[in-house]
């Protein structure tokens, strides 16, 4: 497959420069994640990357291209390697069987959880500001309850019924479901896969973003006053 690079903090697509590039505090940092049909997992999982100190604003490649893949500084939902010593996020592989936690046996992580296990203390006070160790952690585990666990469970094909159990009317509008939506179709040669990948992004950012405020600022201390 044709690579795809493009810098999703700008929300434009990345030239490469000719000249010498201007003075930088550091280097800019790649992730990469897989072309072709996009997912709401890897979307999530990039949109969350961004919200790190370490991969803030850093150039998105996406391609299947082992060599590319290579040159990454993290690779997520692509790869077939999961060594997060080496930032490396895939759930492909047929030996990988790691969950959130010893309670989570049944759902397999995605891409999302992959990031979030790893990540998601971070993101969260990124996106509430400072709390404390205590409330802290009671939030990582609620947000992968409420929130993380259904992106990896549908991704994985975890149903959350029985397979016997017939439903009596579908659901359409699910993130995931939504995010599907905004690939292009096979006959529509207008819209451009990356600019897509952009808007699942950030629809599913909005979409953790207002989960995690919900429980942050009214959940969480609801149930401490109880408490």
């Amino acid at each position: 497959h044709e690579q795809s690079l493009l810098r999703l903090s700008g929300g434009s697509h990345l030239a490469r420069a000719s000249g010498p590039s201007p003075k930088k505090a550091r280097a800019t940092m790649k992730i990469g994640t897989h072309d072709g049909a996009f997912h709401c997992d890897e979307a999530l999982a990039c949109w969350m990357l961004h919200q790190t100190e370490q991969f803030k604003g850093a150039e998105i490649t996406r391609t299947r291209n082992p060599e590319t893949l290579k040159e990454m500084d993290i690779v997520v939902d692509v790869g077939a390697e999961y060594d997060p010593e080496r930032h490396r996020y895939d759930h492909h592989q047929r030996e990988f069987t790691d969950t959130f936690d010893a309670e989570h046996s049944t759902t397999k992580l995605s891409s999302a959880g992959l990031v979030y296990k790893h990540f998601g203390r971070e993101v969260l006070q990124a996106i509430l500001g400072p709390r404390d160790k205590h409330d802290l952690d009671k939030l990582y585990k609620i947000v992968y309850d409420n929130f993380i666990e259904e992106i990896d469970a549908v991704d994985n094909g975890v149903s959350c019924y029985p397979a016997e159990v017939v439903p009596k009317y579908k659901v359409s509008t699910t993130l995931g479901a939504r995010v599907g939506r905004l690939n292009p179709s096979w006959n529509d040669k207008t819209l451009v896969p990356d600019d897509q990948f952009q808007k699942a992004m950030a629809m599913t950012g909005e979409e953790m973003t207002s989960i995690v405020l919900r429980i942050g600022n009214s959940l969480l201390p609801a149930a401490n006053i109880v408490r």
